[in-house]
């Protein structure tokens, strides 16, 4: 089914343009109304496409300033390719704050595909995956770890289909050039569901990045996404004068399997002991859970499984049962 999603935007066109993805919304205050997903496009021509995107999960801040930040560079700039930016891309979960859209509690990086029939957040998937995907190169989208985890600066890609794609997804995470990159199965992340996942099974050299966490805003984040785009938009010749810093070196890991995470035993208060980034062994307490209406029982002591790098920590000291704690990655293998 054709995607009902629309936009006056022409996206072959020269120039700027900038309106919204109009993803059709039936309420009770308005029976033909649309939700509006903000997008720009530049438009120079000559150049690969590179689609970028933030705000898929609404908590997630780093994204959504670096690519307004993004956006006002370009219009100084000459484009020589073309740049699609979305830095609201669920709208919904933005303006309310949350990781999932609070009308139809859809989780946008667990849905794709996406589906014309489903709710608004199947839509806006659907609408990336059979309008914008065919017109892109490169896609870059940006999440940190939002209202509930702290992260290590990272960034994800899966691994190509192809050799040549394979290719193009190595020279984009070098480009882009995070502290640290992992090759990903999607396992215990979402999986196929996920937007740049999705991208990758299309043919195209896709990225994902988690940009620190925590309720607040990481500066740090926003200016290595800043910085990574505007690499990857000048190295690409999309926009070539674009003045970007040399990156720095990265440090390749993998992901370990969820079964070697740390989630909570019960509801209550989880006290940490070690901080995202740090180097862990088998046994090594990870911290405390206090149990809750339990005020003289000893509390739970946390232990790593495995050794490895602690690449995020739940942030909320309030805790539920089945709540991850604590996730490990470890060196990559030659």
């Amino acid at each position: 089914m054709a995607s009902p999603v629309w936009s006056t935007i022409d996206f072959e066109q020269r120039g700027l343009q900038s309106d919204y993805a109009r993803i059709p919304y039936s309420s009770d205050t308005s029976a033909y109304g649309w939700i509006p997903v903000p997008m720009i496009c530049f438009n120079g021509g000559d150049g690969p496409t590179a689609l970028l995107t933030a705000g898929t999960h609404g908590d997630e801040y780093e994204g959504q300033i670096a690519l307004r930040r993004i956006a006002r560079a370009l219009t100084q700039t000459e484009v020589k390719g073309r740049v699609i930016i979305l830095p609201e891309l669920n709208r919904p979960a933005v303006v309310a704050g949350r990781r999932n859209s609070p009308l139809d509690a859809g989780n946008l990086n667990r849905l794709f595909p996406g589906s014309a029939s489903g709710g608004p957040t199947a839509m806006i998937a659907q609408y990336v995956t059979e309008v914008l995907f065919p017109l892109t190169d490169y896609v870059l989208d940006l999440h940190s770890g939002g209202s509930s985890l702290d992260y290590l600066q990272v960034a994800y890609a899966h691994r190509g289909q192809t050799p040549e794609q394979e290719q193009r997804i190595h020279d984009l995470l070098e480009c882009f050039a995070a502290p640290h990159n992992i090759l990903t199965d999607g396992r215990g992340g979402g999986g196929a569901t996920t937007l740049y996942a999705s991208a990758a099974a299309h043919g195209l050299a896709a990225l994902t990045t988690e940009l620190g966490g925590g309720q607040g805003l990481s500066q740090a984040g926003v200016r290595l996404a800043e910085e990574g785009i505007r690499r990857v938009l000048r190295r690409f010749g999309i926009v070539p004068d674009l003045p970007a810093p040399a990156p720095a070196p990265t440090r390749r890991l993998r992901i370990l399997p969820p079964e070697t995470a740390i989630y909570a035993s019960s509801d209550g208060l989880f006290e940490p002991l070690v901080e995202v980034g740090a180097s862990v062994h088998a046994g090594q307490p990870a911290g405390y859970l206090h149990q809750l209406g339990q005020p003289l029982a000893e509390p739970i002591e946390l232990q790593f499984k495995t050794a490895g790098i602690v690449v995020y920590q739940r942030h909320p000291t309030l805790t539920a049962l089945g709540d991850a704690l604590y996730g490990l990655a470890a060196d990559s293998e030659p």
